[in-house]
This record gives C-alpha cells, structure tokens and sequence, in this order.
C-alpha cells in the first residue's frame, strides 16, 4: 500500500531500516520529549521499542522535499490475527478488551501515533489518515481501539477533560472496555453538571479530540502509566455508527477520489 501526495509520502514500513526509523521518531516524541521510558526502550541507539513491533504494521509519513526523507510520522496498526502471533493486543495490558474479542467484529488497534514537532498542526495527520482509511477498507475493518494518552499522571489536574468523557462518551456496554481492575482509575471526578466543556477541550490532546469527533467512544476507566508518563484512555470507533459525515474521513468517496 502507497499513496503519493504534494507534500507527503505514506506508506506501509518494509523492511528494517523502516521500521527503525519509526522507533526513531517514536523514541523522539515519547522517551526525549514527553519523558517515557520502558523496557525494550533503546537509550544508548534512541530507539523506542516493545515486543509487538515485529508482527505488527507501521504506517509512515515521509516528507521526500527534504534530502534525507525522514519518517515524520508513525502509526503502529494490529490486526487480531498479527496480535496473536504475539500473545495478544498492546491494549490488552492496560484495558479488559474482552466486549471487543466476544464481539466477533474485525479489530484493528491503533497504537504509537506520533508526528514530529515541526509537523504539527498542518496537514500531517490527515495524510496519515486518509491512508489509514484505505488500510481499514481493504482489512474490511469494523471497530478501531487503542490507547490515547493525556501527559503527565496528575489525576486531580485533569478531572476536568477525564469528567467530560466519562459523562459524555462511554462507549455502549457490548463495546465498553474497561480499565485492568490493579490500576483502575475511576474518570467519574466531577458530576456532569460541574464539568466546564470548554475548559475540558482546552486539555483534550488534538488526537483525543479528533477521534471524538470521528465518533470515538471511551472505555470504563483510565489507566495511569509511571513508566511513559501519562495517564490513558481508550477509545473505541465502530464503524457502523459513524455518521455519513464522520465517515468521510475513511472512504475514498468522501475525499473525492
């Protein structure tokens, strides 16, 4: 799979240089900016690594104006048949995923999505999208889930945006996740009538947001991670029930192809 666009070039990671590159970038964002760590994590070779790196799909971003093509952006995607070759989904060992496992849909989980600093707030993310649309239609994907991360483990500091989604987007019971119980964080910290929704946005990480509005759901729970510094939630997209708009963004037609 390969898409060319004006400023971007997304493809699917080939070999090991690739793959390494990802790790690179990843290792950039995560460990050297937002302070992460964990135990495949490669310090001395600033590669951010684990165990479900070989056996899944690595969506990249490369940007060919510059002479080196860097990888600029990272998207980690996992297939129920791949996660079993690695004893399971990453998701698995923050979140009860069993609601999705019984459902019996095809499952795709998101992970490790990144874009370098100097890419932000552009276009970047919505090539990596576009291309993820075309990964979802040919795995005739049907619910997308995987952890998004607020930074930083200050429960009490983000009551207000965990609030907002615990009472505004919990995803129904037949796909409903839930926190692992030994690191369960309850989001129920303020009544829905004390939630300020704007001052919940203003804390939102842009990818939370958007996923939110491509009709993403939460699980039951957050899950705080000391070790990368962050505290997790996990969203659920079904593709059944996103609106035509919402939609949109995951079909050929609705980018005018």
């Amino acid at each position: 799979m390969k898409q060319s666009f004006p400023d971007f070039e997304v493809r699917l990671a080939r070999d090991a240089a690739d793959l390494r590159a990802a790790q690179a970038l990843r290792y950039e964002v995560f460990v050297a900016e937002l302070g992460g760590d964990g135990p495949l994590v490669d310090h001395a070779a600033r590669l951010e690594r684990d165990r479900f790196d070989d056996v899944a799909d690595h969506l990249l971003l490369i940007d060919p104006m510059r002479e080196d093509r860097p990888v600029v952006g990272v998207y980690r995607l996992m297939r129920a048949e791949q996660a079993a070759k690695a004893g399971g989904f990453y998701t698995a060992a923050e979140y009860d995923i069993g609601p999705l496992i019984r459902s019996g849909r095809r499952l795709l989980e998101l992970g490790r999505s990144c874009l370098h600093r100097d890419y932000r707030g552009g276009t970047a993310m919505v090539h990596l999208w576009n291309a993820l649309a075309d990964y979802v239609a040919q795995h005739a994907v049907e619910v997308l889930f995987g952890t998004a991360s607020f930074h930083g483990t200050d429960v009490a500091a983000l009551r207000q945006p965990l609030s907002f989604l615990h009472h505004g987007h919990l995803a129904p019971p037949e796909l409903r996740v839930r926190a692992i119980d030994e690191r369960f964080q309850d989001m129920n910290l303020l009544p829905a009538d004390a939630v300020d929704r704007l001052a919940a946005l203003r804390q939102m990480p842009a990818l939370i947001k958007a996923y939110l509005r491509l009709g993403g759901m939460v699980g039951e729970g957050a899950f705080v991670d000391h070790a990368f510094n962050t505290t997790d939630v996990c969203l659920v997209m079904d593709t059944a029930r996103m609106n035509e708009t919402r939609r949109a963004l995951y079909t050929r037609a609705g980018r005018g192809a």
